[in-house]
């Protein structure tokens, strides 16, 4: 099958509230096409540096995600066009985001990056770290971050059901945070391998990568 069939057989399948995020990391500039043509217009990258030559490349309609694990010192150079950061992990990041969004005169969309899997591999902050961030006085000042949802990433195993205690452990974070923060509307969980049941779960957002474009080759 190509890259539209792929796709076309995902979105088919997927809810209409549900956001589909290609995730075109590794990935050439004319697949990441195959999809644009194919009526793609999300895109997810966990490189900064591989991002910003995408966006260079390809039409500006674009929404592009960094879906990856961002280090502070990468922010500026994605700060004028990414529309949506899915793993802030950490306050001080939060704060950087901020700052390099001031200097283009607009607000960046964040997700909080939750720590759900029992991996020990996967970034993330508790639910009672972002309770205090949501509510801080410090966070209340950051004028040109927008922070509208939560995301999170389940172990990587066969066991379905270890996987859905953890999307239902995100699901139910974002319902006690929710109130605090009235802003939040997305919940980022599931990719090519559980994203059934992610959004059984409750998710509002999927990143599929290699059901859409095939394995990913990191030579």
């Amino acid at each position: 099958m190509s890259i539209p069939q792929h796709l076309k057989q995902i979105q088919s399948s997927l809810p209409e509230h549900v956001t589909l995020v290609a995730v075109s990391k590794t990935k050439p500039i004319p697949d990441l096409m195959e999809a644009y043509n194919a009526g793609q217009r999300v895109f997810g990258e966990n490189k900064v540096q591989e991002m910003v030559e995408k966006y260079d490349a390809m039409p500006k309609d674009i929404q592009w995600h960094m879906i990856g694990h961002l280090q502070r010192n990468k922010v500026k150079y994605m700060a004028a066009f990414v529309d949506l950061i899915h793993g802030v992990d950490n306050f001080k990041l939060l704060q950087e985001i901020n700052k390099q969004a001031q200097k283009h005169n607009r607000t960046i969309n964040c997700l909080l990056q939750l720590k759900i899997a029992e991996e020990d591999s996967k970034f993330g902050m508790s639910p009672q770290d972002a309770q205090e961030l949501l509510t801080s006085e410090a966070f209340l000042a950051l004028k040109h971050v927008n922070v509208v949802g939560v995301m999170g990433m389940a172990t990587f195993t066969d066991d379905d059901t270890q996987v859905k205690q953890e999307f239902t452990r995100l699901k139910m974070t974002y319902d006690t945070l929710k109130p605090l923060h009235k802003a939040l509307n997305i919940i980022s969980m599931g990719m090519s391998g559980d994203y059934p049941i992610a959004i059984r779960c409750g998710s509002t957002m999927v990143r599929v990568g290699s059901s859409i474009f095939g394995s990913r080759n990191y030579n």
